[in-house]
């Protein structure tokens, strides 16, 4: 008995491990989740770089924290770039993007 709830107990912490124990999908989930996704702002420029801030948002919270600490900081500069006057990123902002995305592909292996 003490056996077999040893193993059930080692079981639950690598399932809960595995998936990040908080909901979040795993870094092989979040990086199919990410390349298959669709989403397609509307409205104006700065309607959609809005849209675009609130979608990162969103998708940071879903997946795992290794990708979702980069797109949380993505949403983040988005939010800057929609408070401009034209919703346009700067040079250095879309610098700050590249990176970010590189760092993404780094993890997922693209």
């Amino acid at each position: 008995m003490k056996k077999t709830l040893i193993a059930a107990t080692i079981a639950a912490t690598m399932l809960l491990t595995a998936c990040g124990g908080d909901g979040r999908l795993s870094v092989q989930e979040s990086c199919k989740l990410l390349n298959s996704d669709q989403f397609k702002p509307t409205g104006n420029q700065i309607e959609q770089t809005k849209q675009i801030a609130d979608h990162y948002a969103d998708m940071a919270t879903k997946v795992d924290p290794s990708i979702g600490t980069v797109i949380q900081g993505m949403a983040d500069l988005q939010k800057k770039v929609a408070e401009s006057t034209t919703g346009m990123a700067t040079a250095q902002q879309r610098q700050q993007f590249t990176d970010a995305m590189n760092n993404i592909g780094k993890v997922c292996g693209n």
